[in-house]
């Protein structure tokens, strides 16, 4: 490798790691209300209900979500209109304000109602920066990325999106086991990751304004090449590929991720700490097989692993959450969750860079960005509170069934579209 070889490769990895970095705050800041809402929603929901409890914290969480495709819309007309990189610091600065209100909260017994309204905007402002980000940092680490190793590098943005859950989870562990008492998580504790992700969004937004702008924009910026919303309206058909592509993966993901650690609390019963720890080491070895998986579709096409996911979830989703649910050995229920993370893997791995792939450069971070979010907001942000619901009402299983119908029909969707690998407008 010669010397300009050796600037190019240096130059690409270091706006891959500014990206990511930024990715993994961010995404932080969003799981951190899933990870910990176990120990403050009686502190904004004063039920004696834990279920209540649970569906009011989820159903702000859901709310969070409805605010992704106006940030979806905006941060990936800001990406498109005046650069990836604007774009993203300005994302990750927004996420620093919400994280802020959510720490600094008083309590429902301190100001009544307005606790959980304050609760409430501040989610919505988080909704409206993750928004942006998926869109917008898919984009960027596809751009970034060589051809020939584009679902490697791009696998990165799930790496971080699992790191910033991790990052949650790994918090937790420390003040559960080491630091505070549970009365003290329930009472204050659970305010000190809210107040770390705020201080982590500023160093995200110190890098992100030192990463380089993708030669792609600049190069529709030199074309003048039209963008927005009218210009995404030229696209339907990848617009649909990517709400169908995004449908099953959407609810798989948050099921076997976010949502399984209150799975395990309050339908298998093991304790919050337990519970914590099998979430904790499942994600990490789903991060690390991501990569792999990405490496993988540069071999042999994305198709063959979107197939592989739809074929698989469809057929074991429900086997595996009934299977968690009536064991109680936590070996083989962390062997359960591997299994179903490793499914959905032929998702979460390469559905960034499938999606940047339709799309050309002057409306791709809007064409990935706006309906990705649309679709995350209705499924995926209502997958635990749509879970929950059904448990309240005594029909659990429902939700099982829910999920293995949406894979199915994401499933009809892989089967019929182009290989993206072969038929990439990245290169155009």
């Amino acid at each position: 490798m010669n010397t300009a070889q050796q600037a190019e490769v240096k130059y690409r990895l270091k706006s891959i790691f500014g990206g990511s970095i930024g990715n993994l705050v961010e995404w932080y800041d969003w799981y951190t209300y899933s990870a910990f809402a176990l120990y403050f929603s009686p502190v904004f929901f004063p039920y004696s209900n834990p279920t209540a409890q649970l569906l009011d914290t989820a159903g702000i969480f859901a709310v969070g979500f409805l605010m992704r495709p106006i940030g979806g819309w905006l941060f990936g007309s800001i990406a498109d209109k005046y650069g990836r990189k604007k774009s993203m610091t300005l994302s990750v600065l927004i996420m620093a304000i919400g994280s802020l209100m959510i720490g600094s909260t008083p309590t429902y017994r301190s100001i009544g109602i307005a606790a959980p309204l304050i609760l409430l905007l501040a989610r919505l402002i988080q909704g409206l920066s993750t928004g942006g980000e998926y869109g917008t940092s898919a984009t960027y680490l596809s751009e970034m990325a060589t051809k020939k190793h584009r679902g490697f590098y791009s696998s990165f943005q799930y790496v971080t999106l699992i790191g910033g859950q991790l990052l949650a989870l790994g918090i937790q562990l420390i003040l559960q086991n080491w630091l505070l008492t549970n009365e003290q998580l329930h009472q204050w504790g659970w305010r000190i990751p809210f107040f770390i992700g705020a201080v982590l969004s500023f160093i995200a937004l110190y890098l992100r304004r030192h990463i380089n702008e993708t030669s792609a924009f600049e190069a529709k910026q030199s074309q003048d090449k039209k963008s927005g919303i009218l210009a995404l309206l030229k696209y339907p058909k990848e617009v649909f590929t990517v709400v169908g592509l995004t449908l099953g993966g959407t609810i798989a993901f948050y099921t076997f991720s976010t949502y399984m650690q209150k799975f395990l609390v309050n339908t298998v019963h093991l304790s919050k700490e337990t519970s914590t720890i099998l979430s904790f080491i499942s994600l990490f070895v789903f991060a690390v097989i991501q990569p792999l998986f990405g490496l993988l579709s540069d071999k042999i096409g994305r198709k063959p692993l979107l197939i592989g996911f739809g074929i698989l979830g469809s057929l074991c989703t429900y086997p595996i959450l009934t299977a968690i649910k009536s064991e109680s050995n936590t070996t083989s229920i962390f062997l359960l969750m591997i299994v179903a993370l490793i499914i959905v893997s032929g998702y979460t791995s390469i559905n960034a860079v499938v999606k940047a792939e339709l799309f050309p450069a002057e409306i791709r971070a809007l064409g990935v960005g706006l309906p990705y979010a649309l679709t995350v907001a209705i499924f995926g942000g209502t997958a635990e509170y749509f879970a929950l619901w059904f448990k309240n009402i005594g029909h659990e299983s429902y939700f099982y069934w829910y999920v293995t119908g949406c894979i199915l029909i994401s499933l009809i969707l892989y089967t019929t579209m182009k290989d993206t690998k072969h038929h990439s407008k990245i290169e155009d």
